[in-house]
């Protein structure tokens, strides 16, 4: 683990550091963000870079908040090879705090689906203000 994302640590709780910096996957059906409906944008647990907005999320019958496309530039991926088969692994693309996995089994119009950790994301109603980018020390 490096010195940049240990210092995240003091900045989040327990169970969000674990699935950004440590790659845990929270259970299915916990996060509160899955019954989320209101428009908004989702951000970064960690460093408050927006992620998605409501607008592309969708019910995936997965268990997690799950979305068919981030917004331009926000996350990048990497090969994840923890399972069997490889999987598509995407995190912020600021912090580098992991996110998810990205399927293609999704909705139109990309049939993808971004299947991310409740803890991973805080949600930003429309009308309130984002909270300013952050970096951990």
């Amino acid at each position: 683990m490096n010195t940049k994302s240990t210092a995240w640590a003091a900045h989040l709780p327990d169970a969000a550091y674990r699935v950004l910096f440590e790659e845990a996957t929270e259970h299915a059906g916990t996060s509160p963000l899955n019954h989320e409906k209101r428009p908004g944008t989702f951000i970064c647990a960690a460093c408050h870079t927006p992620l998605f907005t409501q607008e592309t999320k969708y019910e995936s019958g997965t268990g997690w908040p799950s979305f068919w496309q981030p917004l331009p530039g926000a996350v990048a991926t990497k090969t994840d090879f923890k399972m069997i088969l490889p999987r598509t692994e995407y995190h912020c693309a600021r912090c580098g705090g992991h996110q998810g996995h990205v399927f293609k089994d999704g909705p139109p119009p990309t049939g993808q689906r971004y299947c991310n950790n409740g803890v991973a994301l805080v949600f930003v109603p429309e009308g309130e203000p984002l909270p300013a980018v952050r970096d951990p020390g």
